[in-house]
C-alpha cells in the first residue's frame, strides 16, 4: 500500500510540474511521533492554502496544520475510529459546495493551480475524523441546560433586539510555543468574574489595539457577533468572560460588561460583504500613517478600487461570505463595523502588511420562531470547539516534533 501511495504521488507531482522545495520531494520533511510529512504534502498544502486565498504566512500555516492532522490521526487511532471513502466523498461534495462547484469541479480547479486530488481529499479527511474524534472523546460530557437555552431564546427573541458591551482580550499565539502558552494562560483568564481584573489582564496581556483601554469595546447589537462567540455571550452573566476561543495566530476572550435590550427586533447578520487592502510595513508607523491617509479618502468599498489601481491584485481582496465561513480575526473586527467604516487592528499572519479592513454591507436576516434545538445544538457545538482546542493543544505538548529538512 506504501509502495502504490508512492507511485501515485509521483505521477501527480509529474502532472503539476517541478517539486516547490526539494530535489526529493518524497523526503520526510518533518517527523511528528511516529509519523512523517513528506515536503511534496507540505509543498502541496502551501499551494492549496494559496488556491483558497489564506492570507498570512501560508508555509507556517501548512507546516502546522499537516502536524496537527498527524496528531489528530494518533488520537483516532487511539480510539479505533476511521472515515469511509463514501463519507471522504461526501465531505469533499460539501466542501465545494460553499464556492457552488461540485467536488469534480472543485477538483478540476485545484488541479489548474498545482493541487493534487490527494491533497483535498487528505485535508477534508483529516477534518472529518478529527470531529468524530471530537464528539467521541467529550460529545457525552457536553450538556446544555435548559435555563440556558430559555436565556439565549430569550434573548434572542424577535420581540426586541440586543446588544452588549463587552471587552476583548487577544493572546498572541503565532508559534506552536506561543499557542501552548497562550492555551495556559486562557484558562486561568476565563475564571476571571471582576470588570477590574478583566481589563487589568488586557492591559498586560493583550495583541490587540484594544489593549489601552483594558480591551472595552462600545455597544455592538449581537446580531453581528459570529456565532460561535454569539452563543457564548448570551448565556454570560456581566462580568463572567467566555471559553477560549481560536482564532488565527490567537486565542480570544470576551467579557461581558452589559446587556441592553432594544425595542428593534434583532436582526442576525447571515453574510457579509468585507473588503481588505494590504499595506507593506505591518503596524509599522508608516504603514498606519499610510492607512489613516486612505481612510481619509475612502467612503465606501468601490473608492478601494482607485487606491490599489496600478497594484498586483493581491492587494485588495473583496470577498461575500457567510458569518460562519469567515476567519475568526476577520469576523469579530466586521462585527464592531457599520458599513463603510474601517478596522485597522489586525496585520497578516507574518506581520509583514497591514490589513485595511472595511465592512461594504451585511445580509440580514430577522430572527423569527428560534427553534430550541438548534439554540441546543449551537451551545453544544461551541462547547465542543472549545474541548477540542484545548485537546489538541495537549496532544501537541506531548508529541515529539522534528524538523528533518
Amino acid at each position: 500500500m506504501a509502495q502504490l501511495r508512492i507511485m501515485i504521488l509521483g505521477l501527480l507531482v509529474a502532472l503539476a510540474g517541478p517539486a516547490l522545495g526539494q530535489s526529493n520531494p518524497f523526503a520526510p520533511a518533518v517527523q511528528v511521533n511516529d509519523r512523517v510529512i513528506t515536503q511534496f504534502e507540505l509543498d502541496q498544502r502551501i499551494l492549496f492554502f494559496e488556491a483558497l486565498r489564506a492570507p498570512g504566512d501560508l508555509e507556517q500555516q501548512a507546516l502546522d496544520r499537516l502536524v496537527e492532522e498527524r496528531l489528530q490521526y494518533d488520537a483516532a487511532q487511539t480510539l479505533g475510529l476511521s472515515i469511509g471513502d463514501e463519507q471522504v466523498q461526501a465531505g469533499m461534495e460539501e466542501f465545494a459546495g460553499r464556492a457552488n462547484l461540485t467536488a469534480e469541479q472543485f477538483v478540476a480547479a485545484m488541479g489548474q493551480e498545482g493541487v493534487a486530488e490527494e491533497t483535498f481529499r487528505d485535508f477534508v479527511r483529516a477534518g472529518m475524523l478529527w470531529r468524530e474524534v471530537v464528539r467521541a472523546r467529550f460529545g457525552p460530557r457536553t450538556v446544555v441546560t435548559e435555563a440556558e437555552i430559555d436565556r439565549a431564546l430569550e434573548l434572542g427573541s424577535a420581540t426586541g433586539g440586543v446588544r452588549v458591551l463587552i471587552s476583548e482580550i487577544f493572546l498572541p499565539a503565532d508559534t506552536p510555543e506561543r499557542r501552548a502558552a497562550a492555551q495556559r494562560r486562557a484558562e486561568d483568564l476565563s475564571k476571571i468574574t471582576t470588570l477590574g481584573a478583566f481589563a487589568s489582564a488586557a492591559r498586560q496581556y493583550s495583541a490587540a489595539p484594544s489593549r489601552g483601554r483594558g480591551g472595552r469595546q462600545d455597544w455592538i447589537p449581537v446580531g453581528n457577533l459570529p456565532p460561535a462567540i454569539r452563543a457564548q455571550i448570551l448565556t454570560l452573566a456581566p462580568g463572567e468572560v467566555t471559553d477560549p476561543i481560536e482564532v488565527p495566530n490567537a486565542i480570544a476572550l470576551f467579557q461581558l460588561r452589559d446587556l441592553e435590550e432594544t425595542d428593534a427586533a434583532d436582526a442576525e447578520a447571515v453574510s457579509v460583504e468585507f473588503a481588505r487592502y494590504f499595506i507593506p510595513g505591518g503596524r509599522s508607523g508608516a504603514a498606519l500613517a499610510e492607512a489613516d491617509k486612505i481612510m481619509a479618502e475612502v467612503d465606501t468599498c468601490d473608492d478601494l478600487y482607485g487606491v490599489a489601481q496600478g497594484q498586483p491584485e493581491d492587494r485588495l481582496l473583496r470577498d461575500v461570505l457567510p458569518v460562519a465561513e469567515i476567519a475568526g480575526d476577520i469576523a469579530i473586527e466586521l462585527a464592531k463595523l457599520d458599513e463603510g467604516e474601517v478596522s485597522t487592528a489586525l496585520s497578516t499572519g507574518d506581520g509583514q502588511a497591514l490589513v485595511f479592513l472595511m465592512l461594504c454591507g451585511r445580509t440580514l436576516e430577522v430572527n423569527a420562531e428560534a427553534n430550541r434545538e438548534a439554540v441546543r445544538q449551537s451551545l453544544i457545538n461551541q462547547r465542543l470547539a472549545s474541548y477540542a482546542s484545548g485537546y489538541l493543544s495537549e496532544l501537541r505538548a506531548d508529541a515529539v516534533i522534528q524538523r528533518l529538512q
